[in-house]
């Protein structure tokens, strides 16, 4: 294992990193705007058999989960996203050296900050991906919580890797 970089030298390591997650809040933002600029709640452009675009609005976490309570949870979820923000950061900067950790770090990184840009502007997230077969429809989703969701699989195969060495 490489020795840990000090002090500046850590911060510097992991820019490329933060470089990453900016990328993915800024494409995230994008996708969103243009859906909220072409699309009005509840519309939807059938893509294929089994996909949709549709604008969909939650003021909940994953899954709509709280999303009928009055109003508390958005800061609840934007004080999460925040706190799991600057975790991520000081994680960042402490493991720059362990790619795949801190891919996964970086995904997750920007996945959290484009959910918490549209809980502070909008009150709630804007999804617009919405997968569906023989009439079940998965949740919507949007860019940043499938950069969330490939940040946690990279933690759990870069756990799994890093078992296996023992």
């Amino acid at each position: 294992m490489a020795p840990r970089p000090e002090g500046a030298a850590r911060s510097i390591a992991a820019l490329p990193w933060l470089a990453l997650a900016l990328v993915l809040v800024v494409a995230d933002q994008v996708t969103k705007t243009l859906i909220l600029e072409h699309y009005r709640l509840g519309d939807y452009t059938t893509i294929t058999g089994f996909f949709n675009i549709v604008r969909a609005h939650n003021t909940g976490a994953a899954f709509s989960f709280l999303a009928a309570a009055s109003g508390w949870q958005r800061w609840l979820f934007t004080g999460i996203g925040v706190g799991a923000a600057v975790l991520i950061v000081w994680m960042l900067r402490a493991h720059a050296g362990q790619r795949l950790f801190s891919f996964a770090l970086a995904c997750i990184l920007g996945g959290a900050v484009g959910n918490v840009v549209d809980r502070l502007m909008h009150g709630y997230v804007v999804d617009f991906l919405d997968f569906h077969w023989a009439g079940w429809h998965f949740p919507a989703f949007n860019l940043a919580d499938s950069a969330i969701t490939v940040g946690a699989v990279c933690l759990i195969l870069d756990e799994l890797l890093r078992l296996r060495k023992k």
